[in-house]
């Protein structure tokens, strides 16, 4: 038997207290997670480059009865990301983790058609977002010798998704970056994975894209953004994965099963 005790071990799965930001919390799965995290007992960074709905949130997690901080932020441009990771350090004096969801879209083309704009939006919001982000929250991480980094990654990049080509590439680099980054940083205490989500927003509910998800997914369901994709964000900002770095979690409902 471990000398563990029984309030250490419930520590291990406990976010109550730190400090993460989350990207893209005005609406969708960002604001799922935000509630969810909340509601665990962490104070939230709600970064989202819509004032309105970053507000928004910013209001309902207070109302959570935790800590809030509301930062407007375009992950496009680099300066307003370190402005946020500023803005964390000042409120609070630390950052414990940030969850990497925001990333600007385009319409889907197929990869014939796919042109330089939506490659560049892409790569820049997703690629260069999540990558500036990282570095901006690391010599913090560092210096407390702990820190979780949540990126967001896509199934149909795994499995190269029809019509999806621009966006696919950028959601694999994501991958790339994310497995770099737990290998250089593993020694720095800072454990970095990402998720592969099922969560359709409601503009995609009808889509064919989203009947055929449905239509092959185990569970016949969407996810929940607070449920169940926060739930996983929820571990993943914890002790509980101080062994588990480098990996995509797919949490899709077994939908990649049929992969």
């Amino acid at each position: 038997m471990s000398d563990v005790t029984i309030e250490q071990t419930r520590r291990m799965h406990s976010v109550e207290d730190r400090v993460i930001i989350v990207t893209g919390s005005g609406q969708g799965v960002g604001r799922g997670m935000a509630h969810h995290l909340a509601k665990a007992g962490a104070s939230i960074v709600v970064a989202d480059w819509n004032a309105e709905k970053m507000r928004r949130t910013t209001a309902e997690v207070e109302a959570i009865g935790v800590p809030a901080l509301g930062v407007e932020c375009n992950i496009m441009e680099r300066e307003t990301l370190e402005a946020m990771v500023a803005a964390t350090i000042e409120r609070f004096g630390r950052v414990d983790a940030i969850i990497n969801n925001a990333q600007t879209f385009r319409p889907n083309q197929p990869i014939a058609t796919v042109d330089t704009d939506d490659v560049e939006t892409f790569y820049r919001s997703g690629v260069l977002g999540t990558l500036w982000a990282m570095q901006a929250v690391y010599p913090h991480m560092k210096a407390a010798g702990w820190g979780r980094i949540v990126n967001f990654a896509s199934s149909m990049g795994i499995v190269g998704g029809a019509g999806f080509g621009a966006y696919n590439a950028s959601k694999e680099a994501i991958r790339a970056i994310t497995r770099t980054a737990a290998r250089e940083w593993g020694i720095d205490g800072i454990v970095v994975n990402a998720i592969a989500p099922a969560a359709a927003p409601p503009r995609a509910v009808g889509s064919e894209h989203y009947e055929e998800f449905m239509r092959t997914c185990p569970m016949g369901r969407n996810g929940d953004p607070e449920l169940d994709i926060g739930g996983v964000a929820h571990y993943l900002c914890t002790d509980g994965c101080r062994f588990v770095t480098g990996h995509t979690f797919m949490v899709d409902g077994g939908n990649f099963l049929w992969a």
